[in-house]
Protein backbone atom coordinates (compact mmCIF):
# COMPACT_ATOMS: atom_id res chain seq x y z
CA UNK A 1 0.00 0.00 0.00
CA UNK A 2 1.43 3.91 -1.14
CA UNK A 3 -0.08 6.88 0.24
CA UNK A 4 -2.35 7.45 -3.01
CA UNK A 5 -4.45 3.87 -1.11
CA UNK A 6 -4.68 5.52 1.98
CA UNK A 7 -8.37 6.03 3.00
CA UNK A 8 -9.15 8.88 5.01
CA UNK A 9 -10.81 6.23 7.81
CA UNK A 10 -7.50 4.65 8.18
CA UNK A 11 -5.97 7.69 8.93
CA UNK A 12 -7.92 8.89 11.25
CA UNK A 13 -7.88 5.68 12.95
CA UNK A 14 -3.85 6.17 12.78
CA UNK A 15 -3.04 9.34 14.08
CA UNK A 16 -6.07 9.07 16.81
CA UNK A 17 -4.68 5.63 18.02
CA UNK A 18 -1.08 7.22 17.54
CA UNK A 19 -1.96 10.77 19.74
CA UNK A 20 -3.56 8.59 22.39
CA UNK A 21 -0.67 6.43 22.72
CA UNK A 22 1.74 9.16 23.00
CA UNK A 23 -0.11 11.12 25.32
CA UNK A 24 0.35 8.49 27.99
CA UNK A 25 3.51 7.14 26.78
CA UNK A 26 5.73 10.49 25.70
CA UNK A 27 9.27 10.68 27.81
CA UNK A 28 10.47 13.65 29.50
CA UNK A 29 12.41 15.63 27.68
CA UNK A 30 14.01 19.28 28.06
CA UNK A 31 13.44 20.26 24.59
CA UNK A 32 9.64 19.03 25.00
CA UNK A 33 8.64 21.54 27.18
CA UNK A 34 9.70 24.67 25.02
CA UNK A 35 8.74 26.58 21.90
CA UNK A 36 11.66 28.59 21.66
CA UNK A 37 12.51 28.07 17.56
CA UNK A 38 16.58 28.87 18.88
CA UNK A 39 16.26 25.96 21.76
CA UNK A 40 14.16 23.75 19.11
CA UNK A 41 16.84 24.01 16.53
CA UNK A 42 19.70 23.61 19.08
CA UNK A 43 18.28 20.40 20.46
CA UNK A 44 17.57 18.80 16.51
CA UNK A 45 20.59 19.72 15.85
CA UNK A 46 22.62 17.78 18.71
CA UNK A 47 19.82 14.83 17.74
CA UNK A 48 21.08 14.32 14.81
CA UNK A 49 22.68 10.77 14.55
CA UNK A 50 23.68 10.91 18.64
CA UNK A 51 21.66 9.39 21.38
CA UNK A 52 19.20 10.85 23.69
CA UNK A 53 20.68 10.44 26.64
CA UNK A 54 24.31 12.21 25.19
CA UNK A 55 22.28 15.09 23.97
CA UNK A 56 20.65 15.91 27.53
CA UNK A 57 23.24 17.39 29.61
CA UNK A 58 24.90 18.79 26.46
CA UNK A 59 21.62 20.61 25.86
CA UNK A 60 21.60 22.65 28.90
CA UNK A 61 24.86 23.18 29.03
CA UNK A 62 25.10 24.92 25.43
CA UNK A 63 22.12 27.07 26.01
CA UNK A 64 23.47 28.45 29.64
CA UNK A 65 26.83 29.53 27.24
CA UNK A 66 24.60 30.36 24.57
CA UNK A 67 21.21 31.64 25.62
CA UNK A 68 20.53 33.14 22.29
CA UNK A 69 21.42 32.92 18.45
CA UNK A 70 22.70 35.99 18.57
CA UNK A 71 25.36 34.71 21.65
CA UNK A 72 26.15 32.02 18.78
CA UNK A 73 26.39 34.75 16.27
CA UNK A 74 29.30 36.58 18.31
CA UNK A 75 31.43 34.01 19.77
CA UNK A 76 34.66 32.45 18.51
CA UNK A 77 34.09 29.50 16.38
CA UNK A 78 36.17 27.71 18.83
CA UNK A 79 34.04 28.72 21.87
CA UNK A 80 31.01 27.08 19.95
CA UNK A 81 32.78 23.80 18.76
CA UNK A 82 34.07 23.78 22.58
CA UNK A 83 30.34 23.66 23.95
CA UNK A 84 29.55 20.82 20.96
CA UNK A 85 32.34 18.69 22.81
CA UNK A 86 31.13 14.58 23.23
CA UNK A 87 28.64 15.36 20.78
CA UNK A 88 31.10 14.56 17.72
CA UNK A 89 30.18 15.16 13.84
CA UNK A 90 31.47 19.19 14.38
CA UNK A 91 29.44 20.27 11.25
CA UNK A 92 26.56 21.11 12.93
CA UNK A 93 28.05 23.10 14.98
CA UNK A 94 29.47 25.05 12.24
CA UNK A 95 26.65 24.84 10.59
CA UNK A 96 24.73 26.31 13.56
CA UNK A 97 26.55 29.49 13.73
CA UNK A 98 26.81 29.95 9.95
CA UNK A 99 22.95 29.99 9.87
CA UNK A 100 22.99 31.79 13.37
CA UNK A 101 24.90 34.79 11.43
CA UNK A 102 22.92 34.49 8.71
CA UNK A 103 19.94 35.10 10.66
CA UNK A 104 21.24 38.35 13.01
CA UNK A 105 22.88 39.51 9.53
CA UNK A 106 19.92 39.68 7.06
CA UNK A 107 16.72 39.04 8.80
CA UNK A 108 15.16 42.48 10.71
CA UNK A 109 14.26 41.34 13.70
CA UNK A 110 16.48 38.49 13.85
CA UNK A 111 14.33 35.50 14.25
CA UNK A 112 14.51 31.80 12.80
CA UNK A 113 11.37 31.80 10.03
CA UNK A 114 8.47 29.61 10.52
CA UNK A 115 8.04 28.57 6.95
CA UNK A 116 9.97 25.27 6.07
CA UNK A 117 10.77 26.63 2.96
CA UNK A 118 12.41 29.56 4.40
CA UNK A 119 13.90 27.44 6.75
CA UNK A 120 15.17 25.16 3.89
CA UNK A 121 17.43 28.34 2.70
CA UNK A 122 19.14 28.22 5.56
CA UNK A 123 22.55 26.69 5.71
CA UNK A 124 22.52 23.27 7.37
CA UNK A 125 19.22 22.85 7.58
CA UNK A 126 17.82 19.84 5.49
CA UNK A 127 13.84 18.62 4.57
CA UNK A 128 13.63 17.26 8.15
CA UNK A 129 14.91 20.43 10.49
CA UNK A 130 13.09 22.29 8.52
CA UNK A 131 9.56 20.41 9.47
CA UNK A 132 10.67 19.94 13.20
CA UNK A 133 11.13 23.44 13.36
CA UNK A 134 8.36 24.48 11.68
CA UNK A 135 5.91 22.13 13.66
CA UNK A 136 7.22 22.12 16.64
CA UNK A 137 8.58 25.61 17.79
CA UNK A 138 5.93 27.21 15.26
CA UNK A 139 2.74 24.88 15.37
CA UNK A 140 2.85 24.74 11.36
CA UNK A 141 1.43 22.10 9.93
CA UNK A 142 4.31 20.31 8.43
CA UNK A 143 5.55 17.05 7.59
CA UNK A 144 8.98 15.94 9.22
CA UNK A 145 10.88 12.32 8.19
CA UNK A 146 13.56 11.04 9.96
CA UNK A 147 15.21 7.33 10.38
CA UNK A 148 12.23 6.59 12.99
CA UNK A 149 10.00 8.15 11.34
CA UNK A 150 10.39 6.59 8.22
CA UNK A 151 10.56 2.99 9.14
CA UNK A 152 6.82 3.92 11.39
CA UNK A 153 5.16 4.95 8.48
CA UNK A 154 6.86 2.61 6.26
CA UNK A 155 6.26 -0.65 8.27
CA UNK A 156 2.53 0.70 8.19
CA UNK A 157 1.34 1.75 5.14
CA UNK A 158 4.02 0.01 2.66
CA UNK A 159 6.04 -2.56 3.80
CA UNK A 160 7.65 -3.13 0.51
CA UNK A 161 9.45 0.26 0.05
CA UNK A 162 12.53 0.73 0.91
CA UNK A 163 13.12 4.61 2.63
CA UNK A 164 16.71 4.58 1.79
CA UNK A 165 15.98 4.33 -1.73
CA UNK A 166 15.13 7.34 -3.82
CA UNK A 167 12.26 6.27 -4.94
CA UNK A 168 11.67 5.10 -1.17
CA UNK A 169 12.57 8.28 0.40
CA UNK A 170 10.13 10.13 -2.31
CA UNK A 171 6.94 8.00 -0.98
CA UNK A 172 7.73 8.30 2.75
CA UNK A 173 7.32 11.85 2.65
CA UNK A 174 4.46 11.79 0.21
CA UNK A 175 2.71 9.01 2.93
CA UNK A 176 3.91 11.52 5.75
CA UNK A 177 2.20 14.86 4.14
CA UNK A 178 -0.86 12.19 3.65
CA UNK A 179 -1.35 11.55 7.27
CA UNK A 180 -1.04 14.58 8.91
CA UNK A 181 -3.53 16.11 10.96
CA UNK A 182 -5.74 18.90 9.60
CA UNK A 183 -4.66 21.64 12.27
CA UNK A 184 -0.79 22.67 13.53
CA UNK A 185 -1.03 21.87 17.39
CA UNK A 186 -2.75 18.55 16.59
CA UNK A 187 0.10 17.80 14.15
CA UNK A 188 2.84 18.96 16.81
CA UNK A 189 1.62 16.05 18.90
CA UNK A 190 1.37 13.67 15.83
CA UNK A 191 5.00 14.05 14.72
CA UNK A 192 6.28 13.82 18.18
CA UNK A 193 4.17 10.16 18.39
CA UNK A 194 5.66 9.38 15.25
CA UNK A 195 9.41 9.56 16.64
CA UNK A 196 8.28 8.30 19.85
CA UNK A 197 6.80 5.31 18.55
CA UNK A 198 10.20 4.72 16.35
CA UNK A 199 12.42 5.31 19.28
CA UNK A 200 10.87 2.76 21.77
CA UNK A 201 8.31 0.37 20.11
CA UNK A 202 8.73 0.03 16.60
CA UNK A 203 12.64 0.16 16.57
CA UNK A 204 14.88 -0.98 14.15
CA UNK A 205 16.02 -3.97 15.93
CA UNK A 206 12.32 -5.24 17.09
CA UNK A 207 8.60 -4.60 15.09
CA UNK A 208 7.60 -4.61 18.88
CA UNK A 209 3.85 -5.55 17.54
CA UNK A 210 2.29 -7.04 21.03
CA UNK A 211 2.61 -3.58 22.16
CA UNK A 212 2.15 -1.23 19.52
CA UNK A 213 -1.27 1.28 19.76
CA UNK A 214 -1.58 0.94 15.42
CA UNK A 215 -1.07 -2.52 15.18
CA UNK A 216 -4.79 -2.61 13.96
CA UNK A 217 -4.29 -0.48 10.57
CA UNK A 218 -0.30 -1.69 10.39
CA UNK A 219 0.19 -3.73 7.34
CA UNK A 220 2.83 -5.40 9.18
CA UNK A 221 1.23 -6.97 11.69
CA UNK A 222 -0.48 -10.42 10.89
CA UNK A 223 -4.43 -9.55 11.68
Amino acid sequence: MTYQSITPERRAAFGRKLRAWYRLNARDLPWRGTRDPYHILVSELMLQQTQVSLVIPKYAEFLSRFPTLEAVAQSRPARVREAWSGLGYYARARNLQLLARTIVRDRAPSAIPEHPDALRKLPGIGAYTAGAVASFAYERRAPLVDTNVARVLTRVFAPTVNPRTHSGHKITWEIARAVLPRTGATTYVHNQALMELGALVCTARSLGCPTCPVRSVCDSYPQ
